[in-house]
């Protein structure tokens, strides 16, 4: 086959920096088998293109992008057709995906892979704050021949809006990601590690604030956060404000080498977000033997209680009471340890992979 992907970005040439590893990951093992063109919308400002894990990037740069999308998807079917064409995200790349899968006549899928579908007026976040978006939405989720998304939170949000969709979950290249036997816990501090750009959606203010209680009742710990600030620095003033920061490390960007033996030092992966479809997080922290208490989203959400401890969006006393509940039994901590890793690598990346070829040899 020969497919067509829509994708944000996510891809960029380096295969290390400004990289979605499951974005890449799936390129990878669907180009093993197919002829496979990524379309990017902003991955770099000019039009450019490049070969990466196999596929072809054509890079679509700024400057009525929508139209010069589908554009470029048309030209590239006339050299060679399209069997068919895969947006992930819907938004802006869910409606050229549809666009140009109707106007070439074949079929379509759309990934829900962000905040699509929700509405988030407080950090002014999500594709259904505004009509357009609702309305855009509306006519591209039902102009799909096929609805995909990662975790039952999302399905459920799909199912509430009318539309009928298949559970896909964007899973860990266990080729890059090596399994790690779960651990008991050394001496010396709890290790806890967070990874998610500094941003609203993250909702790192209830992580500290948490984390405050728990140093107010004596627990030694310390965090590593691992992610781009694009805050200018509103958390590391929280952290010191809290009295936290000899206990908090923030190390920026890191690739997914640099990531890996982060992630495996770790007794815990503690999110808060007010907002996930994955996240991959979990599932790279699950792979590594390492269990996660995080807010009430996602896979969280399909993982709780067995799997992970999750907690209502926003509440910093049942954070803190979930973390204490895994450092203070470490066996509870490595049971659920145990059984997120076997949950990760049911659904790895090839699982991905599998479930979408299976999607589109249905389509075709």
């Amino acid at each position: 086959m020969k497919i067509a992907i829509v994708l944000p970005g996510g891809v960029d040439r380096s295969g290390e920096e400004r990289i979605i590893p499951a974005f890449v990951a799936l390129i990878a093992r669907l180009a093993r088998r197919h002829s496979v063109h990524v379309f990017a919308l902003h991955q770099e400002p000019l039009p450019a293109s490049w070969s990466l894990v196999g596929a072809t990037i054509h890079n679509i740069g700024a400057g009525r992008t929508v139209w010069r999308a589908i554009q470029a998807i048309r030209a590239e079917h006339h050299l060679g057709p399209f069997d068919v064409v895969q947006a992930i995200f819907s938004g802006h790349c869910g409606l050229i995906a549809v666009a140009a899968a109707k106007l070439l006549g074949r079929p379509s899928l759309v990934h829900i892979a962000g905040g699509e579908l929700v509405a988030l007026a407080s950090i002014d976040y999500g594709g259904r704050r505004k009509w357009r978006g609702r309305l855009r939405e509306a006519l591209v989720l039902r102009a799909a021949d096929v609805v995909t998304a990662a975790s039952a939170p999302i399905l459920a949000a799909l199912s509430g809006l009318g539309i009928r969709a298949q559970r896909v979950p964007l899973g860990v290249d266990t080729a890059d990601w090596e399994t790690l036997a779960p651990r008991a816990r050394g001496s010396g501090p709890i290790r806890f590690v967070h990874v998610a750009s500094l941003n609203r959606v993250k909702d790192q203010p209830t992580l500290l604030r948490a984390l405050a209680k728990l140093a107010k009742a004596g627990v030694d710990f310390e965090l590593r956060i691992v992610g781009v600030d694009t805050l200018d620095g509103d958390i590391h003033h929280l952290a010191r404000d809290l009295g936290l920061e000899q206990r908090i490390h923030f190390l920026g960007f890191r690739t997914q080498r640099e990531l890996r033996p982060l992630m495996a030092s770790a007794d815990l992966l503690v999110m808060s977000s007010l907002h996930e479809a994955g996240p991959l997080a979990l599932l790279e922290a699950a792979v590594a033997g390492v269990p996660s208490v995080g807010t009430a989203v996602g896979h969280f959400v399909e993982w709780a209680p067995d799997a992970a401890l999750a907690v209502p969006v926003g509440d910093a006393d049942a954070l803190a009471n979930a973390i204490s509940q895994l450092t203070d039994d470490d066996g509870l901590r490595m049971r659920i340890a145990a059984e997120a890793q076997r949950r990760a690598l049911a659904e790895d990346a090839d699982h991905t992979a599998a479930s979408f070829q299976a999607l589109y040899a249905n389509l075709v």
